[in-house]
């Protein structure tokens, strides 16, 4: 927008405040302050990360303040992206559009191989049947797209807690510690095959099935938490039927990564390996372990729901192609 400048804001500086001090009284899931100060002390969020948009009297109009791990040499994601509430509907998508493409340009010219997702989070289940939502979305969404971030995933977010019981022992597979990583990869390019999950169809799609696997082994050996939580699961004559690669998050002990063997699909054995996952967790005193599927991936939704997930929030991924 003509007269808007882009730029981050400095750590404890006056603009800084300002930016955290944004109102809208739009529905969609804003970042508190003080939730982004204790995760700044943690460098979840830093001032390289922060960015705002100022109009020609200096005012700030918009912010996008993106997240990472405390040791992410880039961001991850675009945590909250919000617009002053003065701010005309019509502008909005074109004004964060150019929040964005600004930032993601910085985080290019820092070495960051692609611009990071946008992670819109905290959406109702029912969240376009209100048309309140609707409108706060569809601006941002378009402003994702301009600035790059054209695929679309939505998602549902699932946590377990003790009340909803620890599962059985699992019975029907053995459940098997292995430290060679590339017994996994090659464990994970048999559990992708024919996957409903959208990742790893696109990665498949741009890169290869080795290279998607090698992209998940990766994300996964980078979690918090420890590699030697993870297990290949076999039948009692000794065949492959899966993996279980329980996970965590900086806040919660997470599901992490599943799969059953094509040629095993349909016995139930999913069960048994998020029942494996649940109660690693629970051993160690997790009260509260979190889980993502698709919306189209139903089989894994239903697997969720039947070990006593419950649906907890619905979140758009917004990305750039692979």
């Amino acid at each position: 927008m003509r007269g808007t400048t882009y730029g981050t804001a400095a750590s404890g500086s006056p603009e800084l405040a300002q930016a955290l001090a944004l109102t809208s009284d739009e529905p969609v899931w804003r970042l508190p302050a003080d939730r982004y100060r204790a995760e700044a002390e943690q460098r979840q969020h830093r001032p390289e990360w922060t960015w705002t948009a100022r109009g020609g009297d200096g005012r700030i109009l918009a912010r996008a303040l993106w997240w990472g791990q405390h040791d992410s040499v880039h961001p991850l994601a675009l945590d909250c992206l919000a617009v002053a509430a003065e701010v005309p509907a019509g502008e909005r998508p074109m004004l964060a559009a150019g929040l964005l493409d600004a930032a993601h340009r910085a985080f290019g010219e820092a070495g960051a191989p692609q611009p990071p997702l946008y992670n819109l989070m905290r959406l109702p289940g029912g969240w376009r049947d209100d048309p309140a939502y609707v409108k706060a979305v569809a601006w941002r969404q378009e402003a994702a797209r301009r600035a790059g971030l054209t695929v679309e995933v939505e998602r549902l977010q699932y946590e377990w807690t003790p009340e909803a019981g620890v599962p059985d022992q699992p019975q029907r597979l053995v459940f098997t510690p292995e430290p060679d990583d590339g017994a996994f990869l090659a464990a994970m390019l048999r559990v992708a095959e024919g996957s409903l999950d959208a990742h790893t169809r696109e990665s498949e799609a741009a890169h290869g099935a080795e290279a998607a696997a090698r992209e998940a082994l990766a994300f996964y050996l980078d979690r918090p938490g420890s590699r030697d939580w993870w297990r290949l699961a076999y039948t009692p004559d000794g065949a492959l039927a899966g993996l279980a690669i329980p996970s965590a998050t900086p806040y919660h002990r997470n599901v992490g990564y599943l799969g059953v063997v094509p040629e095993l699909r349909g016995r139930g054995y999913v069960a048994e390996l998020l029942a494996a996952i649940i109660r690693l967790h629970a051993a160690d005193g997790a009260d509260r372990i979190t889980a993502t599927t698709d919306l189209g991936n139903r089989p894994m939704a239903a697997a969720f729901e039947r070990a006593g997930f419950r649906t907890t929030e619905v979140r758009l991924i917004l990305s750039a192609p692979a």
